[in-house]
């Protein structure tokens, strides 16, 4: 479970970032890198949750769900 709220988190995060450099792409009108910066925090945090992802996955942490998941045998 914590794993799951340490994911929403993230993407909560990342989808904050977005929407405020949205905010100062209209508000600067194209002055200042208050924009470039939030997107660079975007980029990077999208980044490390990808790379959380597949570390959580290799680790057995988290399992793929979906409509026709692949199952792995355990090696315990």
């Amino acid at each position: 479970m914590a794993s799951k709220i340490l994911i929403i988190a993230a993407f909560l995060v990342i989808l904050y970032t977005l929407a405020s450099s949205f905010y100062f792409l209209v508000k600067d009108s194209g002055d200042g890198d208050r924009t470039v910066r939030r997107l660079s925090w975007r980029v990077g945090l999208s980044l490390g949750l990808v790379i959380l992802l597949w570390i959580g996955f290799q680790l057995g942490w988290i399992e793929p769900q979906g409509v026709n998941p692949v199952r792995y045998p355990s090696e315990g």
